[in-house]
């Protein structure tokens, strides 16, 4: 596996490379990770990775400096999960100059996930936009745990048309249910224990609305008390839109349950389609 730090030089890497297929990571990899490298290489001839913690789509109280950093670990994964080439720029290399020039998403920016981290979905797809222009890929491949940071994605790459194909990975698991995520290693054996509830609570939606229900806000409600009622902080448990995360407006429309709660000091998110 090749690694380069500099544009130029993965620019020059990349020259004749055939189908270039692209999954962007922050890194402190896990197997959800590992998927999505996996799937990568069905899309293509050249799987590019990258790691960079992207500081502007952290808020000034959340885990920027504290966010794990485990590069040797990452890249033996990579390594061994058939990457080609990662892309490991610094600051300096990725933002030589303050980074004026940003993308604005349009108002869903700043609701669920968005409402409660103003400023994140810019940060991201800011940083994504430019990795894209680096990489000049076909394919780009995104997890759909972070659901809304993958609609905001795919919506931003059709109406600024650009030539790449978004494909959304499925969500990886541990046995218990327990969506996959870098911040899981944060809960305590205790919160491990009973942070599956959150899944738990978004299959009963799930079920609930599959058995004909469309009281969404209630079903809402009781996911939310139930949820505070084990001790979690909810930001949100919202039955939405898959094609824009708005409410439903249209009863035939494909839906899909997102949540946001904090169990002890950590925020866990999750999503189930219907």
């Amino acid at each position: 596996m090749q690694i380069h730090s500099s544009i130029a030089d993965l620019r020059a890497a990349l020259k004749g490379r055939g189908r270039v297929v692209f999954v962007p990571t922050m890194g402190n990899l896990h197997a959800g990770h590992i998927s999505l490298m996996q799937q990568a290489r069905q899309h293509g001839d050249t799987v590019v990775a990258s790691i960079f913690v992207n500081r502007l789509q952290f808020g000034p109280n959340e885990d920027f400096d504290k966010y794990p950093r485990t590069f040797q670990a990452d890249c033996d994964k990579l390594s061994a999960a058939g990457v080609d080439v990662l892309f490991a720029p610094t600051e300096t290399d990725l933002y030589p100059e303050p980074q004026e020039y940003v993308v604005e998403p349009p108002a869903i920016q700043h609701q669920l996930d968005g409402e409660f981290r103003p400023g994140h979905f810019r940060g991201v797809a800011t940083v994504v936009l430019k990795l894209f222009n680096i990489v000049q890929p076909q394919v780009a491949l995104f997890g759909k745990k972070d659901y809304q940071q993958l609609m905001v994605l795919r919506n931003m790459t059709r109406q600024l048309a650009l030539p790449i194909e978004i494909i959304g990975g499925e969500t990886v698991r541990a046995e218990d249910g327990l969506a996959l995520s870098s911040r899981n290693g944060y809960l305590s054996t205790a919160e491990r224990a009973e942070a599956p509830r959150l899944s738990r609570e978004l299959k009963q939606i799930r079920d609930a609305i599959r058995n004909g229900n469309t009281d969404y806000a209630g079903l809402e409600k009781v996911a939310l008390d139930n949820l505070a009622a084990a001790g979690w902080k909810s930001d949100y448990v919202a039955i939405r839109q898959q094609s824009d995360l708005t409410t439903p407006k249209d009863v035939n429309a494909p839906l899909v349950v997102l949540a946001a709660s904090r169990l002890g000091n950590t925020r866990l998110i999750d999503n189930i389609e219907i």
